[in-house]
């Protein structure tokens, strides 16, 4: 929060959550047009904070900048709405808050690539940049997520890592393929993390899925690694989510499509 102004921000939160406690709840179509705004300004909110700040606008952009520059694409996304289509749908809730995101993001993409730098790339030539990036992306989250739910498949509460629908997209496909060579998969992601990640993020790993070794608590593991304070282990699970984003994202598609 130390970016940007605190006060304002509740104040903002605040008179959302009034705006949105006066509106009675009715179908949709029901509402006015600054009822509708007020109702999915949480939206817009929940979107920004997808974006990073750091990497996606090199800074130039805080999180109010993001979320006002999401609430414009709001604005002119209510304004386009077509009802006859909104009325036909059978799940109406998803469908409108399905228009009305493609908007927010895209108006917010558009305020990134503006404040970006001093280099422009057209828009066009930017989402085509995305849209080939996103299948490489999507391979290496289907490589790393599914290699470290074979090695843990425990994943949900407690010390574990909380992936979202998107990171999860190895379950969603009935899994054929014939089991890893372990050792060779661990000599292979062990040379990965000595390249990608420094040393803590690779320990953390490695002593978190047992890859040479036992498997350790996160407890345990901020103990080796001199972590302390009595939330030592949330950092730990911060930093072993934050270590497997990191190879996602930098890993080169092409070194894993073998064991695929």
């Amino acid at each position: 929060m130390k970016k940007y102004n605190l006060e304002n921000y509740l104040r903002y939160k605040d008179d959302v959550k009034k705006v949105i406690n006066r509106t009675d709840h009715k179908p949709y179509s029901e509402y006015s047009r600054d009822e509708l705004i007020a109702l999915f300004l949480p939206l817009v909110e929940n979107i920004s904070r997808k974006f990073s700040t750091s990497d996606q606008a090199s800074g130039v952009m805080d999180i109010t900048d993001i979320i006002q520059e999401g609430s414009i694409g709001l604005i002119f996304a209510v304004d386009k709405i077509d009802w006859d289509t909104m009325n036909a749908s059978n799940n109406q809730e998803q469908t409108i808050k399905s228009f009305l995101s493609k908007r927010i993001k895209g108006s917010i993409r558009r305020a990134i690539d503006i404040n970006r730098g001093g280099i422009r790339i057209p828009e066009h030539k930017l989402n085509e940049i995305r849209k080939d990036n996103s299948n490489d992306h999507q391979l290496l989250s289907l490589f790393f997520n599914s290699i470290f739910e074979s090695i843990d498949s425990s994943f949900d509460g407690g010390d574990n890592d909380e992936y979202s629908e998107s990171n999860n997209i190895a379950n969603q496909y009935e899994d054929k393929s014939k089991e890893y060579n372990i050792d060779l998969l661990n000599l292979y992601l062990l040379s990965i993390f000595k390249k990608y990640l420094t040393n803590n993020e690779s320990e953390v790993l490695r002593l978190s899925y047992g890859l040479d070794c036992d498997k350790y608590s996160a407890a345990s593991i901020a103990e080796i690694l001199g972590f302390k304070g009595p939330s030592a282990y949330v950092r730990v699970s911060e930093l072993k989510k934050f270590a497997i984003s990191k190879l996602i994202a930098n890993v080169d598609a092409s070194q894993v499509v073998d064991y695929l």
